[in-house]
């Protein structure tokens, strides 16, 4: 994959040819790209080429935004797991067989999850097993497994694990109870065992020696997906699932706050949304809906699977949840920590929305305003912020144990900090409370 005058290209190299012919003349690649389950390409001239030995090179349609396994909900993840698996199957009815099943190889597009390694498939030999077992494994059993049966951050593993959740970590993680879940025992506690047993010698070493007919290894995918349907994950048992049913505004307030909001939204008007600390979603979809694209993060996984699951029943494809904790935002990871990008590195959105979350950075977590103003400056080209002040309700529940040690943290002093980066265009309080809404602009990439 190489980027010519910032368009993607992707080179077939003359070693995958019988296998990319395949996936063509075979049916798998309209049938999967028809059904939302495979992002489509074009093949372009081989004078786009990187080198002189190329098959073909394709063109793939352009994915907006790429989000990582850890930045993922249970549900986004568990959905991913059952689309790739449904993929496999698929493709065996087609006589090929995915040799990755790489959470990586999954993007949210859409609002559903859908393959984009278009080279991920392989002629399918009667006998042999699915390579891609233990990925699937280690990238989607595993960190499922371990949101259902033990927590939901554990998903977050994938941070220092690349390669997935390794089976012997997952095994020792898990409770005792889940050795009497069939699908976990087999294909997580006896599998971990088995790649103990098989440590020292090759995967093509360890296949010679098996034969699995095509019936059995549709019984396996039908296992697997048997199980992952079966978890659930309660989204509303998080410290900040119902938030804004927790009288965080009066009636007017909130009604106040969305009307400025949409204001400028439409004033601006961006091409790309973030909306930082997005709870739920309800600002969210003011662009969303506007047919904008909008990256839609907070750090707790509950209200972003229930973002997640609204605007699949909304069917609104505009907008991304994810889980990102503004305090650690996604380092960039892989090899020369370039595999994969870190969350400031995919910006600068158009516009920033950081709503009612100016206290939790600076109070919460003792971060300076001035530092606050930094890490914005460096994602927005546009920002729309509220101050949430002391004397707001919410402000003192978190003084309430603690020392007031943030002179600083007033309007006059938010303001002096934020015009170090931003220019004020406006501000406007919000009826009925104390809070001020702000939107400005980056002095340097404006």
């Amino acid at each position: 994959m190489y980027l010519q005058d910032q368009i993607l290209f992707r080179q077939v190299n003359p070693i995958y040819r019988e296998h990319y012919d395949q996936l063509i003349s075979s049916g798998l690649y309209d049938e999967l790209v028809r059904d939302g389950l495979l992002i489509p390409h074009t093949e372009v001239d081989l004078s786009q080429a990187a080198s002189d030995d190329a098959y073909k090179v394709l063109r793939p349609d352009y994915v907006p935004f790429i989000s990582h396994p850890h930045e993922w909900s249970f549900s986004q993840f568990k959905d991913s797991a059952l689309v790739t698996l449904e993929i496999q199957k698929r493709a065996l009815n087609r006589g090929m067989s995915l040799k990755d099943a790489s959470a990586y190889n999954i993007a949210l597009v859409g609002g559903k999850p859908k393959l984009i390694d278009t080279l991920s498939f392989e002629r399918y030999s009667e006998g042999v097993p699915w390579v891609a077992y233990r990925q699937f494994c280690q990238h989607f059993l595993a960190p499922i497994a371990l949101m259902h049966f033990s927590d939901v951050r554990l998903s977050q593993l994938f941070v220092t694990n690349i390669d997935g959740i390794p089976l012997d970590l997952a095994s020792k993680l898990l409770p005792f109870r889940s050795n009497f879940n069939l699908a976990i025992k087999l294909h997580i506690h006896l599998h971990a065992k088995t790649q103990r047993q098989y440590a020292d010698k090759t995967i093509k070493q360890r296949l010679t020696h098996q034969k699995m007919p095509l019936r059995s290894l549709l019984g396996l995918i039908d296992n697997l997906e048997s199980a992952i349907r079966k978890w659930k994950w309660d989204s509303k048992q998080t410290n900040w699932s119902d938030y804004y049913g927790n009288d965080s505004y009066t009636e007017p307030a909130f009604r106040d706050k969305q009307r400025l909001v949409e204001q400028w939204i439409i004033q601006v008007p961006p091409t790309t949304v973030w909306d930082c600390g997005a709870n739920t979603g309800e600002f969210s979809r003011i662009a969303s809906k506007k047919g904008i694209l909008t990256v839609s993060m907070d750090f707790d996984p509950g209200t972003v699977d229930q973002n997640y699951q609204q605007a699949l029943k909304e069917k609104d494809a505009n907008i991304f949840p994810i889980v990102v904790d503004l305090t650690v935002p996604t380092p960039s990871i892989g090899w020369a920590n370039q595999e994969r990008k870190s969350l400031l590195s995919r910006s600068p959105a158009d516009l920033v929305l950081a709503l009612a979350l100016i206290h939790h950075l600076a109070i919460t977590n003792n971060v300076p305003l001035g530092q606050v103003a930094q890490l914005f400056a460096g994602m927005a080209k546009r920002l729309v912020i509220e101050f949430v002040p002391k004397g707001d309700p919410k402000v003192q529940t978190l003084l309430a144990n603690r020392d007031d040690i943030f002179p600083d943290y007033t309007p006059e002093g938010f303001e002096a900090a934020f015009e170090k980066y931003f220019l004020i265009e406006q501000k406007s309080s919000i009826q009925d409370s104390q809070r001020i809404l702000y939107l400005m602009r980056n002095k340097e990439i404006l």
